[in-house]
């Protein structure tokens, strides 16, 4: 008589430590252990510009130019179930849940705030596996950027899961939440010169 197959070995944060610290450029989704994706030099500035453009609002150091009030990081491991530990390209607490950086690594609370800037090569993880794993985790807010289209989708959670409340383009002037003190354009975080002013319409919106 034949036995079942045994069932995968599901990754866990036991076996993301294991790496050695100059390869330990990793997820966990769906219980596997996945590289991320090497960002590219226009990944890399849409990373550093928005972080910037949130920190300066946000950010401890926000001086009167902005509300204040969040923690901000970037490529921080979060474990947000046993067989899934992201690395959001960018993420944020509120100050009230998180005050201070924690020492645990990978961080165990859930963030505010997430944002991915999609690769090619990994698109399909940020669009759809790590978006259900936000939607499940009950993540406020998650940003899509994607700079090879110039285009910003911003999901809101609800008790029936993700709203798409806003999706902006190329040069449209907008105020996304949870960070609407500041007013910018997605082609002012990218620095390109190729994508050509967008037609002066509102930016499209489910709410």
């Amino acid at each position: 008589m034949s036995s079942a197959a045994p069932g995968p070995n599901l990754a866990t944060a036991i076996d993301l430590l294991a790496l050695p610290a100059d390869e330990r450029f990793h997820e966990i989704i769906d219980g596997a252990l996945v590289p991320k994706a090497l960002p590219s030099l226009r990944h890399g500035a849409a990373q550093a510009e928005l972080t910037a453009e949130i920190t300066g609002a946000y950010g401890p150091r926000a001086g009167g130019r902005g509300p204040g009030g969040w923690l901000i990081a970037t490529e921080v491991e979060i474990a947000f179930e046993r067989h899934q530990i992201l690395r959001p390209d960018i993420v944020g607490w509120r100050r009230e849940r998180l005050p201070r950086l924690p020492e645990e690594t990978p961080v165990s609370l859930r963030p505010d705030w997430a944002c991915e800037i999609l690769s090619p090569s990994s698109k399909q993880n940020d669009l759809f596996r790590k978006l259900r794993v936000y939607a499940r985790n009950r993540v406020p807010h998650y940003w899509i950027l994607d700079p090879d289209i110039a285009v910003l989708w911003v999901y809101r959670w609800t008790h029936d899961g993700y709203l798409l409340a806003l999706t902006a383009e190329n040069h449209e002037r907008i105020r996304a939440e949870p960070f609407d003190a500041f007013e910018f354009s997605v082609h002012s975080l990218l620095a390109r010169d190729d994508i050509p002013p967008s037609p002066s319409t509102p930016p499209a919106s489910t709410t």
